[in-house]
């Protein structure tokens, strides 16, 4: 098992999103214009769906704009 496995093991335990939709989520957000709001808010309220998690306003607008400001965590390790 490669690292990319582990760490969507990993994902997907703690999320209970099945490692098939989190690649499919991953090919989605690769076809997006992440500058866009609605974009990004398509997407998190997808993986809000998945996962059983209400997105509150303040929080949606915190998640777009780590997102158009490029603040995205690159060392996923740390968050899983």
């Amino acid at each position: 098992m490669d690292k990319q496995d582990k760490l969507l093991d990993k994902v997907s335990s703690k999320t209970h999103v099945s490692k098939q939709d989190i690649l499919s989520l991953a090919s989605d957000l690769q076809t997006k214009d992440l500058n866009n709001d609605e974009n990004i808010k398509e997407f998190v309220n997808k993986i809000s769906k998945m996962t059983n998690k209400q997105v509150k306003p303040e929080q949606m607008n915190k998640i777009i704009n780590i997102i158009k400001n490029n603040q995205v965590p690159t060392d996923i390790d740390k968050f899983v």
